[in-house]
């Protein structure tokens, strides 16, 4: 899609400005639906540190989260802004006091689960789905308690685009591997206003699979393009992709050795 004229920018970013979440009027009382549907990820942070009680709060969400059988597929390697510093030698990605690597972890399930499958791609996609789970208790638990955080997948070399290097890195066994890191801290301005989202008929059905009207697809697209546009002055969304597309390809790779040394592939 060729880069917005002047009114399709001004009307995008005036639709993402006003968009709302929806809220029955019946539940507006309710807290924590509210939570999870004003959080919004954060990348600028207060230099001030989350109280101990706060951070294990925040963890405990992440531990008792649900998974696939119970097994709990998954390992957090927790920071603070300092360790990440000395650790990585690079400033924590956004100054975010806190943070945590988010692992599909099968290793400790295959050490002690007798007959655990031996399936590559389903056992990394059980580790993945349910540590992704963990990562979002982590982030709702955290909007309760009023921190902020963001999920991130590349910035600073914090999730699956590197998963080799933080493989080496962390010295990760066969069957760790990590998926993302989630920065959390106070937010340092208010919050951002929510990125667009598809109408839930766009991505919902029953019965047969439906293909979203191709207007609602590119209205959309116009909209990611004007908020991208609006933060980042003078870059066009299709460079960014372009971008994540080239770093795809090595991840891909690496990804691929990854799940399948950790899992008895042949």
């Amino acid at each position: 899609m060729s880069r917005l004229n002047p009114w399709q920018f001004l009307t995008g970013l005036a639709r993402i400005v006003a968009a709302r979440p929806r809220r029955p009027a019946s539940l507006r009382g309710n807290d924590l639906l509210r939570t999870v549907l004003e959080r919004r990820s954060v990348r600028d942070f207060k230099p001030e540190p989350l109280p101990d009680d706060v951070w294990e709060a925040i963890l405990e969400a992440g531990r008792v989260a649900p998974s696939t059988v119970n097994l709990q597929t998954w390992s957090f390697g927790l920071f603070t802004g300092q360790e990440w510093q000395r650790f990585f030698g690079a400033p924590p990605p956004f100054a975010a006091p806190r943070l945590a690597i988010i692992m599909a972890d099968t290793h400790r399930a295959q050490r002690v689960v007798e007959g655990f499958p031996r399936a590559p791609l389903c056992g990394y996609t059980v580790g993945v789905m349910n540590a992704s789970l963990a990562a979002m208790n982590m982030t709702v638990a955290a909007e309760s308690l009023g921190v902020a955080s963001v999920m991130l997948s590349e910035t600073g070399r914090t999730g699956f685009y590197d998963a080799a290097y933080l493989v080496e890195k962390l010295a990760l066994p066969a069957g760790v591997v990590p998926i993302m890191t989630v920065a959390f801290g106070y937010p340092a301005k208010g919050r951002p206003a929510m990125p667009p989202k598809l109408p839930l008929a766009a991505v919902s059905f029953t019965g047969p699979y439906r293909e979203t009207d191709q207007e609602v697809l590119e209205d959309w697209y116009r909209q990611q393009q004007a908020g991208y546009q609006a933060s980042n002055w003078g870059d066009r969304f299709s460079g960014q992709i372009a971008y994540y597309n080239r770093r795809l390809v090595a991840a891909d790779r690496d990804l691929e050795r990854l799940v399948h040394r950790g899992l008895g592939a042949d």
